[in-house]
């Protein structure tokens, strides 16, 4: 069902705690809810909840196939750098310190990179297991169409 769609028949059964999450863990915001869809709920269809239940829709964007699961958005873990890999720079750069020192580069072309939700990290530095210490952390990346060179 379209996002949209969805929030439009939980309201209209007395739900308004809604909202909604990237399915394809690529931490975007979901701004024109028209344009997405539902792949899961927290809730299964049918079951009986309170109206004042939060509802949770993993959605993604129309044209994309829904993930067999949700994927997960990357987290540090003991202080060591994640694997990132593959990852979207936004929610890579959403899974370290704000305050670390994050340079982004176009492995394929040179391009900027701009809308880091649709960029994918191809390499990073420091390596997956690597300790941070507050050191700057490298990414190089492509679109999510392209493949990494």
């Amino acid at each position: 069902m379209g996002l949209q769609s969805a929030q439009d028949k939980a309201q209209a059964e007395g739900f308004y705690f809604l909202t909604s999450h990237d399915s394809a863990g690529r931490d975007r915001l979901q701004a024109l809810d028209r344009n997405w869809k539902v792949c899961s709920q927290n809730y299964a269809a049918g079951k009986s909840v309170p109206v004042d239940t939060k509802l949770d829709f993993g959605a993604v964007k129309l044209e994309e196939t829904c993930p067999a699961v949700d994927q997960e958005e990357p987290v540090v873990e003991g202080g060591r750098m994640p694997s990132l890999s593959g990852k979207s720079v936004k929610a890579a750069r959403r899974a370290l310190d704000p305050g670390t020192s994050i340079t982004v580069t176009d492995a394929a072309e040179g391009r900027m990179v701009l809308m880091e939700s649709n960029w994918q990290v191809c390499t990073q530095s420091p390596s997956p297991g690597a300790e941070l210490v507050g050191q700057p952390v490298e990414f190089t990346a492509v679109k999510f169409e392209e493949a990494c060179p």
